[in-house]
């Protein structure tokens, strides 16, 4: 499904002509050898354009239509007109080397093979460079030794003559195409699992460039190269027969995706792509505005989230987005040479936003005065369950993946992120943000079946539930503390906070015989305050029947709430002041 989806998605890149076509891909290439008619170097001419990377500039490699290259893995294999300084010029950064000859004869042998009837000037002008050159007296041409660590650094190069590239040559092409027709003639046919016809099997499969961790080189979606993965005695991919045409397509559609990176994200060790069936980038633009909100786009997903729920037409840039739309997220991970698929997940683009709306109403609570965000993004709920100081504030990388899968297909959360919420505020004695508590909030309601959750987004002073009373309590009795001893650095919830949570019947004495002689210094200090917190408490303690001996890990979660909408109650009353 993975490969059809994506061989469907080139066919509408094709048709809009931001993809090449079967033989041909674009690639990054940092500069043309410009070439004489009799094949002498005339200069190096950069190919590079400045760009600007969050705030900074810099200059990167133009995407260039090339013939189809060639991958490779640890042996000389050499590309048509397009290729690094080993197999263009033979030379690296330290000149030309036994490795490096290698290379150079094999692209010599190459290009001589294939032009050797090419009518043209352009293709006599590359013949006769490759004639003509010697790598050993590289240091000998000015133009080359002029930009020799330019042109070493590992880019890629082309052949042009003034302002025309070599492969855009009419009698280049045609060169290039039948010869990659009579390629074919003799290779391995089959039935491809994509397209279910007959074709040539694809031996090799394109890398995949784009995931961070990944070689970058490029690493394999589909390989199979060791007798533990063969079938049958069919070795390489015919073990998963893959058409040529296919095996192009994807590729092709993969890496254009991947090279998008305003339609991609970043979720823990996983690269997440995502793509309309029809090709249009509206849904892109509109997935990605809800996925992952910014502070300055809250209204305009309000406002899709309320069109949707009232059946009213969604738009994005004045274009009606069709509901029924099918809608792919892919989430690609690295792993060594090759690439694992986290999750591949498709449904109707109105299916996959209803989820997500429901899944931010689940995390709706209320939140601190200062906070301006109504939408919490995925990697920003991810990152609640990180240490906030640690250098590597990566979330755990399955977790990470299933997580955004639950909340895309709108099933249960994993366990997972409950847990690690609960262990990052135990670990930090108590801190509860509202991306925390709205963690725990969504997890109950839609894990633990709560469905007075609704009713927890502030303070729920009706609740009798012993959990979110005693975290309520717990609140009070620090703001007894707080207010009797002002300035105080270290309270109630820094010692005892978590015993407080997981066994309350042990804690909460100790802490009710501290309140005592807290409450009589206030009573000489602040008589009103002593009042104010006794009503308090005298409410909160007639909802209790005892202190339990121990809170199971949905109960901690109910108690760390009751204590998060107290203390945002606190803060409320005295904004009012």
């Amino acid at each position: 499904m993975i490969l059809q989806a994506l061989v469907k998605h080139y066919e509408n890149l094709a048709e809009q002509e931001k993809v090449a076509q079967l033989g041909w891909c674009k690639t990054k290439v940092s500069y043309a050898i410009h070439l004489s008619k009799d094949g002498k170097i005339l200069g190096i001419l950069t190919l590079k354009q400045e760009e600007e990377r969050g705030k900074k500039k810099v200059w990167s490699p133009s995407q260039i239509k090339v013939p189809e290259m060639v991958t490779r893995s640890s042996g000389v294999l050499a590309n048509f007109l397009c290729d690094n300084s080993k197999y263009i010029l033979g030379i690296d950064q330290d000149g030309a080397n036994q490795r490096v000859l290698e290379c150079f004869k094999a692209a010599k042998e190459r290009h001589l093979l294939l032009l050797r009837e090419t009518k043209g000037e352009m293709a006599q002008a590359v013949r006769s460079f490759f004639e003509t050159w010697n790598p050993e007296k590289a240091s000998e041409c000015a133009e080359v030794r002029e930009k020799w660590e330019d042109i070493t650094d590992g880019g890629n190069l082309i052949f042009c003559m003034g302002m025309q590239y070599a492969q855009d040559d009419p009698f280049i092409r045609e060169t290039w195409e039948k010869a990659r027709e009579e390629s074919s003639e003799d290779a391995q046919t089959g039935i491809c699992l994509v397209t279910g016809k007959k074709a040539e099997i694809s031996r090799i499969h394109k890398t995949i460039k784009g995931v961070p961790g990944a070689q970058s080189s490029g690493a394999a979606l589909v390989s199979f190269n060791a007798a533990a993965f063969e079938s049958y005695g069919k070795e390489q991919s015919y073990n998963a027969p893959v058409g040529k045409y296919a095996e192009f397509a994807y590729t092709t559609a993969l890496n254009y995706l991947l090279a998008q990176r305003k339609y991609t994200f970043q979720l823990g060790d996983s690269m997440v792509v995502f793509w309309a069936e029809s090709g249009e980038e509206e849904y892109q633009d509109a997935f990605f505005e809800t996925v992952e909100p910014k502070v300055d786009n809250q209204e305009e997903i309000r406002g899709i989230f309320e069109n949707l729920k009232k059946g009213r037409p969604v738009s994005v840039e004045n274009v009606v987005l069709n509901p029924e739309q099918r809608f792919y997220i892919l989430s690609l991970a690295p792993n060594a040479a090759r690439l694992a698929v986290r999750f591949f997940y498709q449904d109707s683009f109105g299916n996959i936003l209803k989820n997500l709306s429901l899944h931010y109403e689940r995390m709706s609570i209320i939140k601190p005065v200062w906070e301006n965000r109504e939408y919490l993004g995925v990697r920003e709920m991810l990152f609640e369950t990180v240490n906030q100081n640690s250098k590597d504030k990566s979330p755990v990388p399955n977790m990470a993946a299933m997580v955004l899968q639950s909340i895309l297909s709108g099933s249960r959360y994993p366990s997972s992120i409950y847990t690690d919420v609960l262990i990052r505020i135990r670990a930090e004695q108590g801190k509860v943000t509202w991306g925390r508590a709205g963690i725990i909030k969504a997890y109950l309601m839609r894990n633990g079946n709560w469905k007075e959750g609704e009713n927890y987004m502030g303070l729920n002073e009706e609740s009798r539930e012993t959990s979110y009373v005693l975290g309520r309590l717990f609140s009070v009795l620090e703001s007894i503390q707080m207010d009797t001893n002002p300035g105080i650095k270290a309270t109630i919830r820094d010692r005892y906070f978590n015993s407080a949570c997981a066994t309350p019947a042990s804690i909460f004495p100790v802490l009710i015989k501290l309140k005592n002689s807290h409450m009589k210094k206030l009573e000489r200090e602040q008589g009103s305050a002593k009042i104010y917190y006794e009503k308090q408490l005298t409410d909160l303690m007639g909802k209790l029947d005892g202190y339990p001996r121990r809170l199971s890990l949905e109960e901690q979660g109910k108690f760390i709430l009751g204590y998060y909408h107290q203390v945002q109650k606190k803060y409320e009353k005295r904004e009012e002041k």
